[in-house]
């Protein structure tokens, strides 16, 4: 369910806004998209796991934080993220 050390790093790398990067907004949008997508495949077999459901509600309401903040402070930023993400917006 939680992503590999490697695919973080690749996130990270190609998210960044300068080299030692790691906590920007769209890094932290895309970390948290990774995991989302990772939870949503895991709910196709286990339908069941309401336990897990919590937190995946929990990743998506700080994504969605995270976006309205992106949006608020840098519009093009915003727009950049959601569509190199592909999310819904």
């Amino acid at each position: 369910m939680s992503i590999t050390a490697e695919r973080k790093a690749e996130l990270i790398k190609e998210h960044a806004r300068s080299e030692n990067d790691t906590g920007s907004a769209e890094v932290q949008i895309a970390v948290l998209s990774e995991r989302i997508s990772n939870l949503t495949e895991h709910f196709k077999m286990h339908k069941k796991d309401n336990h897990s459901r919590r937190g995946l509600l929990k990743l998506v309401s700080q994504r969605r934080r995270l976006l309205d903040y992106l949006r608020k402070i840098d519009e093009d930023r915003y727009k950049a993220i959601v569509k190199t993400l592909g999310l819904r917006r």
